[in-house]
C-alpha cells in the first residue's frame, strides 16, 4: 500500500497543478515565433554575399557572361541559356526573399525597439547605426536588381498584404532614390559608436567603414549613370568623394567564410565539395593576360600547358584535363567573398576623370593606382608590379585604344572572380571586346546585357511585368538597362 501511495501522490500533484487553460499546449517551444534583429541581419548579409560569390549555374552565371570563365562538358549557360534552369527566378527570389525581406524585418524590429527605447544615449546611437547600415545594404541589393533586370518592384515591394502584386518602378528613378538613401544613411552614421558588432560579417560593426562603403557605392552608381545624365552624375560623384570613399585596400568590403558548410565559401562548395570539374578559365581572358605577361596570371590560374597558360574555348565543349585550371586560392572554404574594393574605386575615379568630372588627379594616375591596388591585393611582388606598369601596352598614354578600352580592359582583368561587376563594367564601357559563341540559345547574336524577367513574375504579376517590358520593347537578354546606352 505504501508503494502504491508514493506512485499516486505525484500523479495527484500533477493533475492538481493543471488549469482549464490549455492554450499553451499549442505552442511549439522548439520553433520560436519571434527572433532578434541581429539574427535576421546576419542571415541577410550572408545570403547577399553568397549570391554575388556563388558560381552555381542555378544562381550566378556572371563570370560566364564576362567571359572570365567558361564551362566544360555542359556549356549551356556560356551559350546564354537562362531558361533551362530558371536562373533569373533564382537571382530574383534570393535577393527579394532571402536578402531584402530579412533586412526589412530586421529594420522593423529595430524601429519597434526605437519607439519604446529607454536605454543610454550610447545605446540609442548604436541602434540608429544599425538602422543606417541596413539601409545601406538594402540600397546595394536593390541596385544589383536594377543593374540585372531594369525596372523592378521598389516602392510597393515586400508588402504582400497591401501590395501582393507590386508595380514596377522606373529604374532611373529607383537609382536616384537609392543614392539619396545612401547619402542619408552615410551621414546618419555616428562613427564614434558601433552597430552590429560580431553580427556584421563584413565590417564587424565598424561604422566608419560602412560610411565609406556607402559613399563608394554612390560613386559607382553615379558613374553608371553618366551616359544618361552627365550633370547629375558629376554632382553625385563629387558629393560622394567629399563625404569619404575607399582610399586603401583595407577599406574593401570582404566577408571571410568558415571552414565548414553551410558557412564555407560557395566557390568551395561548387568547385571542390561538389566533386565536379565544371569550369575553366576562358580563353578570352587567359589570352589577354598572356599577351600582357600579366603577373596576376600566376595568382589567377594553375597548370600551364606546354609552358603557357591555356584557357578553355568560351562557349564550347572543353576537356578539363587539356586546359589551365582556376587557382586553388579561391577554392579554400574560408576564402572571402567581396562586395566592393579599393581597386574598383580607383578605376571608377579614372573613368570619372576621363568623363571630365573633376575628381582630382588624372585618368592616368587613377588607372595606375587601380592596377597597383589589384596586384597588391593578389600578392604580386612589388618588382613585378613596377615592371608591368612600365609596359607600353599598359601605360595609360601608350596603351591601345580609347579611354574606354584602356580602362575597360584593365578593369576587367582586375575584376577577376567578380563576375557581376566585370559584366557591369563591360556593359558600361563596351570593353573588352567579347566574342559570341558559335552556338547560342535562341540564336542570340551578342553578349547578354540583362536578365529577362523571372517566369514566376510573368505568371503571377503579369500586368506589371508587361508594363515594364513595354518600356524595353521586349524582354530579351539583349535589351539594355537604362544606363547602358551603347
Amino acid at each position: 500500500m505504501k508503494n502504491k501511495l508514493f506512485i499516486l501522490l505525484p500523479l495527484l500533484t500533477m493533475f492538481a497543478s493543471c488549469s482549464d487553460d490549455i492554450t499553451g499546449l499549442n505552442q511549439d517551444t522548439k520553433r520560436p515565433t519571434t527572433t532578434k534583429a541581429e539574427y535576421l541581419f546576419t542571415n541577410a548579409e550572408h545570403a547577399m554575399m553568397d549570391q554575388v560569390t556563388s558560381t552555381s549555374v542555378n544562381y550566378n552565371v556572371f563570370r560566364l557572361f564576362a567571359q572570365q570563365w567558361t564551362e566544360v562538358q555542359y556549356p549551356q549557360e556560356s551559350q546564354y541559356d537562362l531558361s533551362g534552369r530558371k536562373i533569373p527566378d533564382a537571382h530574383w527570389i534570393t535577393y527579394y526573399r532571402d536578402v531584402l525581406r530579412d533586412y526589412k524585418e530586421s529594420k522593423d524590429l529595430l524601429l519597434a525597439e526605437k519607439a519604446t527605447f529607454v536605454g543610454s544615449a550610447t545605446d540609442a546611437k548604436v541602434l540608429d547605426n544599425k538602422i543606417a547600415v541596413i539601409d545601406i545594404l538594402a540600397a546595394y541589393t536593390y541596385g544589383i536588381l536594377v543593374d540585372t533586370f531594369g525596372d523592378i518592384p521598389y516602392t510597393e515591394a515586400l508588402d504582400i498584404i497591401n501590395h501582393p502584386l507590386p508595380k514596377y518602378d522606373d529604374a532611373q528613378v529607383i537609382y536616384k532614390d537609392l543614392i539619396v538613401k545612401l547619402t542619408t544613411a552615410s551621414n546618419a552614421l555616428d562613427k564614434t559608436n558601433g552597430s552590429f558588432d560580431a553580427a556584421d560579417l563584413v565590417y564587424q560593426g565598424n561604422t566608419a567603414k560602412w560610411a565609406k562603403f556607402a559613399n563608394t557605392l554612390r560613386l559607382r552608381m553615379a558613374i553608371n549613370m553618366d551616359d544618361v545624365d552627365h550633370a547629375y552624375a558629376g554632382t553625385q560623384a563629387l558629393a560622394a568623394i567629399a563625404d569619404g570613399i575607399f582610399t586603401q585596400n583595407s577599406d574593401s568590403a570582404y566577408l571571410k567564410y568558415a571552414t565548414i558548410q553551410p558557412n564555407a565559401n560557395p566557390l568551395y562548395v561548387d568547385l571542390v565539395a561538389s566533386g565536379r570539374n565544371d569550369f575553366l578559365p576562358a580563353n578570352t581572358f587567359v589570352n589577354k593576360l598572356n599577351a600582357l605577361s600579366d603577373p596576376r596570371s600566376d595568382k589567377y590560374f594553375t597548370g600551364k600547358i606546354s609552358g603557357a597558360y591555356k584557357g578553355g574555348t568560351y562557349g564550347e565543349l572543353n576537356v578539363y584535363a587539356n586546359f589551365t585550371h582556376l587557382t586553388e586560392t579561391i577554392k579554400n572554404p574560408v576564402y572571402p567573398g567581396v562586395l566592393l574594393t579599393y581597386s574598383e574605386t580607383e578605376f571608377l575615379l579614372a573613368e570619372a576623370a576621363a568623363r571630365n568630372i573633376a575628381v582630382g588627379g588624372t585618368a592616368a594616375t587613377h588607372y595606375t593606382a587601380a592596377i597597383t591596388a589589384s596586384m597588391q591585393d593578389w600578392g604580386v611582388a612589388a618588382a613585378d608590379i613596377a615592371t608591368y606598369l612600365l609596359r607600353p601596352d599598359v601605360v595609360y598614354a601608350t596603351a591601345t585604344g580609347t579611354w574606354q578600352q584602356k580602362i575597360g580592359e584593365q578593369s576587367w582583368i582586375a575584376l577577376f572572380n567578380r563576375g557581376f561587376e566585370a559584366w557591369t563594367s563591360y556593359r558600361r564601357l563596351d570593353f573588352p571586346v567579347l566574342h559570341v559563341p558559335t552556338v547560342t540559345y535562341g540564336d542570340i547574336t551578342e553578349v547578354p546585357k540583362r536578365y529577362s524577367y523571372p517566369v514566376v513574375e510573368r505568371t503571377l504579376n503579369k500586368t506589371n511585368v508587361d508594363a515594364a517590358i513595354a518600356k524595353l520593347t521586349n524582354d530579351n537578354v539583349t535589351s539594355h538597362v537604362f544606363w547602358d546606352k551603347h
